[in-house]
């Protein structure tokens, strides 16, 4: 089984004793060793890990949810084998992974997860995950050099960042001491140190070593680009958050050092450090505290309240945690608003909690209006308003509508003639915000009236047309499940009537040599709007530009998906490897949703005891899934997931516009609109 850590090529030797504490009681359970520390080595983390024998029980039990879930993802066999131009990265048979994975043996529980873990993530769709809490991230890995490629002199190489020192020794503050006194490193002195090499290798053999594992997108350029640090508009002390990248932080403890070999920022001279990683319990981000193992595997490890569906109630407002869990224990996303839980969402699932890291106040600018996820900017240029947006799901529904009008209405009342939308990091969120901020943007036309997304399509297996014909029959009389006919409308934009069966007769098509059912041609879902937009355009697209580091998906997918494509809107990738090809989106979609959705939607039809029906998870587990996929724009009749989302600009930053978002508007402002 690989790993980061044999990938990386580590010094250390990983040792599942080592750094234990002495002690018969230790070596017994190695849990204890590092229960109630905040601050631990990864290898005792692992090793505390790798004591839990493998259930078969609850193998299975995981095996037959995960397996039985994929028969609502929509795009699981266009996963066997993608067309180009992602022939390369996306060629995964799930099914057969998953017969491999039941027949295999595994020395832990924890083995065994990574190995479900990322065979998952090769289907490279960052809707579709599998998650156990009771090991990801309940312990975050660092190292105290988030890195950045930097273009100078015409030379692009691997940098730590200029901010380095700025960001760890605010965020990693309590074990800054560590790396500084017990691993003798002078961690300022780094700052933007050339990497020459990581474990005596070229940086790229680290980098691709990354992309191959780290999962949610289609594209190599854009996987590359999840290794480096990266600047989000989002709720912090700054306004701004800040992404340490995956070289500095993972969600695993598979990590034990890093060898770098740096050449110092002034120095003509090449230097050699061993950089040792730490794991961080993530006691504010959901973990409970422990004391041993087995209070490890209580707290951690079990099912929870929102680990699996509900029947729905027929005459009350189902509590958020357990309708549905896009979010699972709010760890991973904003949470939802309790009057918005029945809006569809678009958005990938990350494995990495989220932090308050802030963005060094040298690099936030101070927005003319907005916070957080949504922010205006007017540069100095008079001309050129900036929208950044950080989510398109940020505080309640009807605030993001309006938020968003407000502030381009104020742009274009100052002057401003022309518009950056910043989407760095931005994973999606609501389906019809990403509907909205197209539609007021350009005004009223053909692509945006009365459809200003992609008519889409459902898998339309046994199970799902049993959950339609149970509603049909009456069991969802207070219109709350997902597959309501109510929700949806025809190819001809037209809602289907109540109690119709909106999945017959199913669409049969054969995809890579297997036979499938899918839904009718589904057409918009979000006009008329709840507020009405403007009656023209409140921008040229011509005076457009989308700036992102590739790092765009879900509903931020459909949103840049629909400029570029209908209006030829200037895309801008920034920091990605020269002489590369950057897509400025990926993971498309349609809709997202995950199994605790599906099993409330099984439950909610008393079809629970149906064999096609997944069972409940016994562990901490989440699954996610594309539940709908969205027609392509060029190619009407293929999806949109699989087709050309090539930037027209791979932007190259430096050390004095990395990270720095206003540096960066200046200069696309300068080049692109020039």
């Amino acid at each position: 089984m690989f790993s980061l850590l044999g990938l990386f090529k580590l010094a250390a030797t990983i040792s599942l004793s080592s750094g234990i504490v002495d002690g018969a009681a230790a070596a017994k359970d190695p849990c204890k060793a590092i229960a109630n520390q905040t601050w631990v080595a990864p290898a005792d983390v692992r090793a505390c890990f790798q004591s839990f024998p493998l259930n078969n029980t609850l193998k299975n039990n995981v095996l037959d949810v995960v397996n039985l879930t994929f028969n609502f993802q929509t795009s699981i066999n266009y996963q066997i084998q993608a067309p180009a131009p992602f022939a390369q990265d996306v060629h995964v048979d799930i099914a057969a992974e998953l017969a491999r994975i039941r027949a295999q043996h595994y020395a832990s529980e924890f083995d065994f997860h990574l190995d479900l873990s990322r065979t998952v993530k090769r289907l490279q769709d960052g809707h579709t995950v599998y998650l156990d809490f009771c090991y990801d991230s309940t312990y975050t890995t660092f190292v105290p050099f988030p890195v950045v490629l930097l273009t100078e002199n015409g030379k692009q190489q691997l940098h730590i960042a200029p901010e380095a020192f700025n960001v760890s020794s605010v965020e990693l503050a309590d074990e800054i001491s560590f790396w500084e006194k017990k691993a003798h490193l002078d961690l300022a002195k780094f700052s933007g140190a050339a990497i020459l090499a990581i474990n005596e290798e070229d940086p790229w053999n680290a980098i691709n070593a990354n992309a191959a594992i780290t999962g949610s997108f289609q594209a190599l350029t854009t996987r590359q680009n999840k290794f480096f640090s990266s600047y989000i508009a989002a709720a912090s002390p700054t306004g701004w958050s800040y992404r340490m990248g995956d070289f500095a932080q993972q969600s695993l403890p598979l990590t034990d050092s890093v060898k770098l070999t740096v050449q110092t920022v002034g120095s003509s001279h090449s230097e050699t450090i061993n950089v040792p990683y730490r794991s961080r319990f993530g006691a504010s981000t959901g973990s409970v505290p422990f004391s041993d193992g087995p209070s490890f595997r209580a707290g951690n490890c079990v099912a929870i309240d929102g680990t699996n569906g509900i029947a729905l109630p027929e005459s009350k407002v189902v509590p958020a945690a357990k309708t549905r869990a896009p979010n699972p224990g709010g760890r991973f996303a904003p949470p939802i608003a309790p009057s918005d839980l029945r809006r569809a969402r678009n958005a990938i699932v990350n494995e990495e909690p989220i932090s308050d890291i802030a963005l060094p106040p040298g690099l936030a600018p101070t927005p003319i209006s907005g916070s957080g996820a949504i922010q205006f900017f007017e540069l100095a240029d008079a001309k050129t308003g900036v929208l950044a947006l950080g989510s398109f799901s940020s505080g309640t529904f009807d605030g993001m509508e309006s938020q968003l009008f407000s502030g381009l209405q104020k742009l274009k009342a100052d002057g401003m003639t022309r518009l950056i939308v910043d989407l760095n990091n931005n994973g999606g969120g609501f389906i019809c915000i990403a509907h909205w901020l197209h539609r007021i943007i350009v005004g009223p036309n053909a692509n945006s009236v009365p459809q200003a997304g992609l008519d889409t399509k459902a898998r339309d297996q046994e199970i799902a047309q049993l959950i339609v014909a149970a509603i049909d029959q009456g069991s969802d009389p207070d219109n709350q499940t997902l597959y309501n006919p109510i929700n949806w409308s025809n190819a001809s934009n037209i809602p289907f009537p109540p109690l119709s069966d909106w999945l017959q007769p199913p669409v049969k098509l054969t995809i890579n040599g297997h036979p499938d059912m899918f839904s009718q041609r589904l057409g918009q879902e979000c006009q008329p709007f709840d507020m009405t937009p403007p009656d023209a355009p409140l921008f040229d697209t011509k005076d457009i530009a989308i700036v992102n580091n590739g790092l765009c998906a879900s509903s931020c997918a459909l949103f840049s998906i629909a400029l570029s494509k209908h209006y030829n809107v200037t895309t801008v990738v920034v920091g990605g490897k020269e002489g590369t090809t950057q897509q400025y989106t990926g993971t498309v979609g349609g809709q997202s949703s995950d199994f605790s959705t599906m099993d409330s939607e099984v439950k909610t039809a008393g079809l629970k005891s149906n064999p096609l029906a997944p069972p409940d998870f016994m562990t901490n587990s989440f699954q996610g899934i594309t539940w709908r996929l969205g027609f392509g724009i060029f190619d009407p009749t293929q999806p949109e997931e699989w087709q050309d989302h090539f930037a027209t600009v791979n932007f190259p930053v430096s050390a004095d516009t990395v990270n720095n978002p206003l540096a960066i508007w200046n200069a696309v402002a300068k080049g692109v609109f020039s």
